[in-house]
């Protein structure tokens, strides 16, 4: 890692010189490897596990992708080489696998190797062919930007990984290549599309066989009349969208939405459901009762992120903790008010933000909170440094107050205590913040972030027992459900932990579960005789193996890989161990499903709008699984970053905003129209 050599050291800064570790300036995402991956993630180009910048400024990505593209000095060789950029660069690839033009020319193995340090100007007979390429590609910049500029086409859709997709396929074509017309698009590329989709529901529910299925229930209110519900269906390789639909003057109705909510089961298969996830709203509690109870297999849940942002907002409304809040919103409210200060304060902090925008107003505040605690002193100096003491901003009452106020010892006491007391819920949060399945990390950590809380206070009762009694109060009443305890039984790195305790509360879960789940009286029998083969890890579980995996592999994984010999035991351990905890994970965008439902459109109009924001709503969870590489990893409490990007910090997705393409439907949808119509009028006859 030369640092002072490299122009990429200008957009990141060394974070850990031991492990090559470095941040981005512009998301703060932060990578082992030194400067050389940073570049890919500047670049926004896809390397391995590197993420590509959504931040990045549009110069600062040209530039390192200049740097990149510029070919590295080759050594003189004795023996005449191969020119493979003669030969179509055949032998060229890219570091995450694909073909990139203008790499410069093959290293070792016939690989790209782009130069990093003291890019050289090429041939003198080069630069009239790289001028002219880059008119080409200045002049394709600019049309694509005319197209989003005339279109109101919102800048974050570039975005998008479908995005560069959608470039390379064009650019596969080559020159003559004719876009899609009009009709097209809204007529057989439409129903492609929502076929690759319906092929991928067919996978899923393959899947779904093995690991069962939670049903997500994501509601939204206007507050006034309109209320409407998103129905999803996820698993550990993905989520899928399934429908929209209006509720208004019906939320209310507990018997509505259980009728509601069984067909969206009967559809997805009675047989394929473990859970359904709802949230805490009355209506919703009793509809869950009304499904258990008519469907004993499966279990009725309510949304762990909602249940835990509750215990974050009683938590805030404790009189020191809300007037802390409020005195940290105060520090940040004022610089993030004045340009001048904000810089001022990056500077000071490396880039660090103290705000954390898209998340739920609790955790965010509380976030914040704990971003003010951990820059401090830097905060503290930046106020006393010169070029602060000379500005402008010194002398006004405001500032002066925001400087006393960062002095004061009680603001920071208070401060410190409240992220001490906050952050191991956040923690939680955390971890069931999402659709990867949580569920055999909730029970232990809900009490793990008791005892840490606990801890702090030095076991002196009358200082932890009000935040306890606040987070009990939510656990057991509202939350805590036999599905959890069964998961963090069925867990071998909580079963197997040397701190683990027997927790007759977690054992009878797991009984409940168990007779919940087996309906058949042999499964019953096998899992009777097989209980004492895995909490004494007998056979294949004490394996070497399988003792190291129990940490180093996600449960569900676990139990794949090494319950073969329990198999009855292990069916039931896998279908729970693959839930998640949470339906509020996504961000949707509720104007599009409100669009939809007030428009007042026939029915194949309707039908071709619903079939578009299937198609949409999918297309972007998609993306979603993509980004996580569809991996399930194990959950350590300890490593927990909660400063790092949330699941629900992702954008939602744009609205629906130009239904032009309704009218005037194509002939055949004329005709089924037509057809439509004549079979009404001959039911009637």
């Amino acid at each position: 890692m030369v640092r002072g050599r490299d122009a990429c050291w200008e957009h990141c800064v060394l974070v850990d010189a031991t492990r090559q570790k470095v941040r981005c300036n512009y998301c703060q995402r932060e990578f082992s490897g030194g400067v050389y991956r940073m570049k890919f993630h500047l670049a926004q180009i896809k390397n391995k596990d590197i993420v590509p910048c959504a931040e990045v400024p549009n110069d600062v990505r040209d530039q390192i992708h200049s740097i990149l593209s510029t070919p590295k000095k080759q050594k003189t060789s004795k023996k005449p080489k191969v020119d493979h950029a003669a030969n179509g660069q055949q032998d060229s690839s890219s570091a995450s696998g694909g073909v990139h033009p203008n790499h410069g020319s093959s290293g070792q193995h016939g690989s790209t190797c782009p130069s990093l340090l003291f890019p050289r100007p090429s041939p003198s007979s080069q630069p009239a062919v790289d001028d002219a390429q880059k008119q080409k590609q200045d002049d394709a910049d600019k049309k694509i930007a005319v197209f989003f500029f005339h279109n109101s086409i919102p800048f974050s859709a570039a975005k998008s990984m479908y995005y560069q997709e959608m470039v390379d396929a064009v650019a596969e074509c080559g020159v003559g290549y004719k876009a899609p017309s009009f009709e097209k698009l809204r007529s057989s590329l439409l129903e492609k599309v929502k076929g690759d989709i319906n092929v991928r529901y067919k996978k899923y529910k393959d899947e779904w066989k093995d690991t069962g299925c939670t049903i997500l229930c994501d509601c939204w209110s206007d507050g006034r009349t309109k209320s409407l519900v998103v129905f999803s269906v996820t698993c550990p390789k993905g989520t899928l969208f399934l429908k929209s639909v209006d509720i208004s003057g019906h939320a209310d109705d507990a018997h509505y939405l259980f009728e509601l909510l069984e067909s969206v089961i009967l559809v997805v298969g009675v047989e394929n459901v473990v859970q359904v996830i709802t949230d805490s709203a009355a209506s919703f509690v009793y509809a869950g009762r009304l499904l258990m109870g008519k469907y004993t297999s499966l279990f009725w849940t309510p949304c762990a992120s909602y249940c835990i942002d509750k215990m974050l907002e009683d938590i805030s409304e404790q009189e020191w903790v809300s007037t802390v809040l409020e005195e940290a919103k105060t520090i940040t409210r004022y610089i993030y008010s004045h340009a001048w200060v904000l810089n001022m304060m990056r500077k000071f902090t490396g880039g660090r933000e103290l705000n954390r925008p898209r998340i739920t107003r609790f955790v965010t505040n509380f976030l914040t909170l704990r971003s003010v605690v951990i820059q401090e002193d830097n905060l503290k100096n930046m106020f006393s440094h010169t070029e602060w003491l000379s500005s402008i901003y010194s002398r006004r009452p405001d500032a002066q107050a925001i400087k006393s106020l960062l002095h004061l010892e009680r603001f920071w006491k208070s401060a410190h205590e409240a992220v001490r007391v906050s952050e191991p819920l956040v923690k939680v949060l955390r971890i069931v913040d999402g659709d990867m399945p949580a569920m055999g990390y909730i029970y232990e950590g809900i009490e793990r972030a008791k005892v840490v809380i606990m801890a702090y206070y030095k076991g002196i009762e009358e200082k932890y027992m009000p935040i306890w009694e606040i987070i009990d109060r939510r656990w057991n009443v509202q939350l805590h459900s036999p599905l959890h305890a069964a998961a963090a039984y069925l867990n071998p790195s909580i079963l197997f932990s040397p701190n683990f305790k027997t927790d007759s509360r977690m054992r009878n879960g797991f009984q409940e579960a168990m007779m919940k789940m087996v309906t058949e009286d042999k499964d019953k029998i096998e899992i009777t005789k097989e209980h004492p083969i895995y909490i004494n890890a007998q056979g294949a579980l004490g394996t070497d193996f399988a003792i190291m995996g129990r940490t180093l592999n996600a449960p569900g994984d676990w139990w794949a890989g090494y319950g073969y010999e329990i198999p009855a035991l292990q069916r039931a351990a896998i279908r729970i161990l693959s839930q998640p905890c949470s339906s509020h994970w996504c961000r949707w965008n509720w104007s599009t499903f409100e669009s939809i439902h007030a428009k007042k459109c026939n029915r194949m109009e309707l039908e071709k709008l619903n079939d578009l924001a299937f198609v949409h709503c999918n297309l972007r969870l998609q993306a979603i699984v993509q980004s996580r590489d569809g991996k399930c990893k194990p959950i350590i409490f300890d490593d927990i970053d909660v400063s790092a990007e949330w699941p629900t910090e992702s954008e939602s997705s744009p609205p629906l905003l130009d239904d032009s393409w309704l009218e005037n439907l194509p002939l055949e949808s004329r005709v089924a129209a037509l057809k439509a119509s004549m079979a009404v009028i001959w039911d009637t006859l």
